[in-house]
């Protein structure tokens, strides 16, 4: 009888790890760690990614990496690869944490210029440029649609947000949006 139940536990140990483990997804939050490179790279690497509405994370050094879709052990093994791949690190060992949707609204866009509210607002998924200036209290009376700028990851974007297959653009966490001053033209 013994170990008929031995071996059922092992068999019970088994099936609940793999049906336990779920996949990333879109929008989550994710704490990546890694462990066998030198300590100040350490801290470049530790921290918690937003994985982005198109399923990727941005790592330094290696750009984006695919995440949605993958399990947390899949990631590991991906990310471990492309910096071995790339040449960056010899042997890294890269653990992936996903973090609860708690963690992820703790992120923030901010809206700046000539909004009624300028200052942080929290992200949400699915938030689009459009509902964060509104989110901001909209434009003021000097405050140009017209000319509205996204800044992500460093890079400038100018957008109209009177027309509207710009309303929909989704935001991301840590972008700057600013809502400048009309010109001359009252644009």
């Amino acid at each position: 009888m013994k170990p008929v139940f031995l071996l059922f536990a092992l068999l019970w140990a088994l099936v609940i790890p793999a049906s336990a483990q779920t996949t990333i997804n879109a929008g989550r939050a994710i704490e990546i760690r890694i462990q066998g490179v030198p300590t100040e790279e350490m801290t470049r690497i530790n921290n918690t990614y937003t994985v982005s509405e198109q399923g990727y994370i941005r790592m330094p050094f290696i750009g984006n990496v695919k995440a949605s879709g993958l399990s947390a052990h899949a990631l590991a093994s991906s990310i471990e690869a492309r910096y071995r791949a790339d040449k960056i690190y010899t042997n890294p060992t890269i653990q992936v944490i996903k973090s609860s949707d708690e963690t992820l609204e703790e992120y923030i866009v901010t809206v700046g210029g000539q909004v009624r509210r300028p200052g942080p607002v929290k992200y949400i998924r699915g938030l689009t440029i459009y509902n964060a200036v509104q989110a901001g209290g909209g434009a003021t009376e000097f405050g140009s649609m017209y000319r509205v700028k996204l800044i992500r990851n460093g890079r400038l974007r100018e957008l109209d947000l009177t027309r509207t297959q710009n309303k929909g653009i989704l935001v991301e966490p840590n972008d700057t949006i600013e809502v400048p001053q009309k010109n001359l033209w009252g644009r």
